[in-house]
């Protein structure tokens, strides 16, 4: 799902503040600790493998994650921080839940701030007080959407967000959030570093696109899939009940068509699935229009699914970027919507269309069964991580394991859908568009 790009051993190197010297408070009630030498391989395949171990080339493994004997902090002399930027995702609070749990109730650390609205509330100046957070505020908390902390886009001042840290005694801070706000993170790290501070920085990575290299899967990408699936069943459902009837239903895909392909293959209706990484036409032959057109005479409805990112090369307005310097994209599923109603009008074939967008209503869900287990066990090796003295690191998952990821690594490009995956090769022999490749 990535380029398989040159990497050493450099690149997948955590750094530390220092050598742990404190025994871990685990240690009264476990037996589970991580060997420092366990590594989990990058690569799948034994072929690759094998290729590495014979030709004496580095074979790429991340850390594995979990907790250690030995710690680089003092929990009880220590305050933690929470901050949850960009937007909405399934699981945001269930993390939140599980740093202070681990936190307060197997470290004991002395206090978790949690900051407000991202950022920003990080920037003493913008007058937005921190809450102190608790495990009676938290206690509920994975029960519902959103984020009890608010989140925004955009940069701050790396100087102020330091300042402001070391004014609040914080040792360390967990930044839950995608590309922007880990590349936010890496700055902060470096003003960190500058200064000669102990402060260590752990990544949770939120994107509900799953676009984030080097690691398989991010929180809250399940819930939006499951959920996704019912939206397209329901617009199967109206598509059958007119003459000619489309479902047309845009989801969550910026860059990325993981969310559009994977809810494609559970529910087998949709007969084309659109997304960023592959362009389409509309026109012609084997355009859309022409291969919706004949689906419709042949079986009498369709089922439309497409990125939210995908088709941008077919709108042609000036490009913009929100706060965070990401393309805003125009609204694929109203071009589409418009198109579609133009062509068949022009040819005097009757049609209905509905349009869905259930983006918002999707990233506001609380997380499902699978995802709160995954996010429990990532905000618990996030505080593993930060309490060995490991930094500018984020917590992945890798071959069924969860890993320690340099943010560097993670920013260094962005995870996308390849042509030959079986993800989507897949995609194209349940929908109506493989059949015209």
């Amino acid at each position: 799902m990535m380029k398989n790009k040159k990497i050493s051993m450099k690149n997948f190197k955590i750094p530390m503040l220092g050598r742990p010297k404190n025994d871990s408070p685990l240690i009264q009630f476990t037996k589970l600790f991580i060997d420092e030498n366990r590594r989990i391989s990058f690569l799948r395949h034994t072929n690759e493998i094998g290729d590495c171990i014979s030709s004496n080339k580095f074979l790429p493994s991340f850390e594995c994650a979990g907790p250690r004997k030995k710690i680089f902090f003092n929990p009880k002399q220590i305050n933690c921080g929470i901050v949850t930027c960009g937007g909405l995702c399934p699981g945001i609070n269930n993390v939140i839940r599980a740093i202070v749990y681990e936190s307060y109730e197997v470290y004991g650390v002395r206090k978790v701030y949690g900051f407000r609205y991202g950022y920003k509330g990080i920037v003493k100046e913008n007058n937005i007080l921190p809450v102190l957070l608790d495990t009676e505020m938290v206690n509920d908390i994975h029960k519902k959407g959103g984020t009890i902390l608010g989140s925004s886009r955009g940069p701050q001042d790396v100087g102020k967000i330091v300042d402001y840290l070391n004014t609040l005694g914080i040792s360390i801070l967990f930044a839950i959030g995608g590309d922007g706000t880990l590349r936010g993170a890496a700055d902060i790290v470096t003003e960190i570093s500058k200064r000669g501070l102990d402060v260590s920085l752990i990544g949770i990575p939120k994107t509900i696109d799953n676009d984030i290299s080097f690691i398989e899967k991010t929180f809250g990408f399940e819930t939006a899939v499951e959920e996704s699936m019912r939206v397209i069943q329901s617009a199967h459902v109206e598509s059958k009940g007119a003459e000619n009837g489309i479902g047309l239903v845009k989801l969550m895909g910026r860059d990325s068509g993981f969310i559009a392909a994977q809810a494609t293959l559970a529910n087998t209706d949709v007969n084309f699935c659109l997304v960023p990484e592959f362009q389409f036409r509309l026109e012609g032959k084997n355009g859309l229009l022409a291969m919706l057109e004949n689906r419709l005479r042949r079986r009498k409805h369709a089922v439309i699914v497409v990125a939210e990112g995908a088709g941008q090369n077919l709108i042609t307005k000036k490009q913009r970027k929100d706060a965070s310097g990401n393309i805003i994209h125009e609204d694929i599923g109203i071009f589409l919507k418009n198109k579609i109603t133009e062509y068949f009008k022009q040819k005097n074939f009757p049609f209905s269309t509905k349009y869905i967008d259930p983006s918002y209503v999707i990233r506001s869900q609380p997380a499902n069964a699978c995802d709160s287990q995954f996010c429990l066990q990532m905000g618990q090796n996030a505080v593993h991580a930060g309490m060995s003295g490991r930094t500018n690191m984020l917590i992945g998952y890798w071959n069924q394991h969860y890993t320690h990821v340099p943010i560097s690594l993670a920013i260094s490009e962005r995870k996308k859908i390849v042509p030959e995956s079986t993800l989507w090769q897949t995609t194209l022999s349940v929908t109506e568009q493989g059949k015209h490749r």
